[in-house]
């Protein structure tokens, strides 16, 4: 697990702190620009003649400032880049990129680099001191590594990589199906509906009026700065908001339920609507849903994914008719077959919940085979939906 606090360095700190990002940053850059390099010359370098290379480089002339910080956040961006490439040839993330100064900086130290006091809750950090955070959650066991981050609202952070022991929650034996919106935030097959604050929308009117006086000062200039942390707290406000929300919401339908079911949404795709993109981002379908995996199996719990393609607001939950179409216009509907009356969002989540029970844990589709489909095909009727 990976706790995180807030702590406030002191001014000679944040200078020794900025020179650290800074060769960590440098590093990282230096990297990816040797491995690219060598990789377009026709040889290619693996992170152990990689690092190789970087002592030397480290040694050199003119080097010496690399060498007044400690070596330790250096060698781990190298480890960061290498796992960066790893990512991309399994193509799960683009190329990597080059790290910008003006933006979130962060280091990274092993055991080596930093000293713990339990009994006083103390953290050293080599060539930093002490840091004066602000332990708002208790541990008990020994970090293994500490990531000290700066946020671009000039904000300080530690973070502790801890092995922590998670007490699996209760069994209630109930089990809920969840469908995602705009609107709101989340419909749930028992009919309860979690509302969307709308962090974004309640800030835009502000947010506005900040990026128009950013956008009239002077490039380079001092006051453009300011206002630039200005925005940026701005942004870490709503995001913080959003968070603090996700996590409650989470929480409690974890500790509610043992079986959740949701939608496998593409949210790429639902972001390339122009019209939506904003109002689909400030949800945080994505963010809701890792929050989730990550609950259910911290406490012992099922979460089940149901293809994206599964009609699931087309379908009648009660006599299981699928309508042709269904614009998102239409918020509630009748079904002709059966005469019952919908809600849109409530159906959804029933047949989710519905569609969940054929669905393995943590995975799953609810689609039919491709052998399965061509036996079928030939005798679908309107009300089957066509794959």
């Amino acid at each position: 697990m990976r706790y995180r606090y807030r702590f406030y360095p002191t001014p000679p700190q944040v200078r020794e702190l900025a020179r650290v990002f800074g060769c960590a940053r440098y590093a990282y850059n230096w990297a990816l620009r040797t491995r690219t390099d060598a990789y377009r010359g026709g040889r290619t370098l693996n992170y152990y003649s990689c690092s190789a290379e970087w002592t030397k480089h480290r040694k050199s002339a003119g080097k010496e400032w690399l060498r007044e910080t400690s070596c330790i956040p250096q060698q781990q961006s190298l480890r960061h880049l290498q796992t960066a490439y790893k990512n991309f040839f399994e193509k799960r993330v683009a190329y990597p990129r080059f790290k910008r100064k003006h933006g979130s900086q962060s280091a990274e130290y092993t055991r080596s680099g930093f000293k713990w006091d339990p009994a006083n809750r103390n953290l050293n950090l080599s060539g930093v001191g002490r840091l004066d955070a602000h332990w708002s959650r208790p541990f008990a066991s020994r970090p293994s590594t500490v990531t000290i981050t700066k946020d671009c609202a000039g904000r300080y952070f530690v973070t502790l990589c801890l092995d922590e022991k998670v007490i699996a929650l209760p069994k209630t034996g109930e089990a809920v199906g969840i469908d995602l919106g705009v609107s709101r935030l989340a419909t749930l097959s028992t009919g309860e509906r979690i509302p969307n604050p709308k962090h974004l929308g309640e800030n835009l009117a502000e947010l506005r009026r900040l990026q128009r006086a950013f956008a009239r000062k002077r490039k380079g200039s001092g006051r453009r700065e300011r206002q630039r942390v200005r925005i940026a707290r701005l942004q870490a406000h709503i995001a913080d908001s959003r968070k603090d929300y996700l996590d409650k919401v989470t929480t409690s339908l974890v500790q509610r339920f043992d079986v959740l079911a949701i939608e496998d949404l593409n949210v790429r795709g639902m972001m390339a609507n122009h019209c939506l993109a904003r109002a689909i981002g400030d949800v945080g379908m994505s963010a809701f849903r890792r929050m989730l995996e990550y609950k259910c199996k911290w406490y012992g719990k099922e979460l089940k994914l149901v293809d994206r393609f599964f009609p699931s607001s087309k379908r009648c939950h009660v006599c299981g008719f699928v309508s042709e179409s269904l614009p998102l216009s239409v918020r509630e509907w009748d079904c002709p077959e059966c005469n019952s009356h919908h809600d849109r969002d409530e159906n959804a989540a029933r047949n989710i919940l519905t569609a969940g029970h054929a669905v393995t844990a943590q995975g799953g589709t609810t689609r039919r085979s491709k052998a399965s489909a061509l036996k079928c095909k030939s005798r679908r009727t309107v009300n089957q939906p066509a794959l």
